[in-house]
């Protein structure tokens, strides 16, 4: 049986560059805007076994961080907030579209 690594999996998808820095700002356990992104759709990451565990309490109130984020940096937050959901919910649809054609 052929296995996709997750480097594969991600490849080309919308949103890759923001959720790749949002892994890897979640496994530092930096709290940025592309870590909650990353945080906020969690639960398709770990099904399709891109991250194990999130140190810290990263995980626990991503939303409200990720606005709080946006609005400490000026401008629309709300917007951009928005937006920010938008291009995650694009990733999970494409990911999700993926792991069902590779399972087949």
């Amino acid at each position: 049986m052929n296995t996709m690594t997750a480097n594969e999996l991600m490849s080309g998808l919308p949103g890759e560059e923001l959720v790749r820095a949002g892994l890897a700002d979640l496994r530092a356990g930096r709290r940025t805007v592309p870590s909650c992104l990353a945080a906020i759709i969690l639960p398709r990451l770990r099904r399709a076994a891109l991250i194990d565990e999130v140190p810290g309490d990263l995980a626990c109130d991503a939303e409200l961080a990720l606005y709080r984020l946006l609005r400490e940096s000026g401008g629309d937050a709300y917007s951009r907030y928005n937006a920010l959901l938008r291009e995650v919910v694009s990733f999970e649809s494409a990911l999700d579209f993926r792991c069902r054609q590779f399972a087949r």
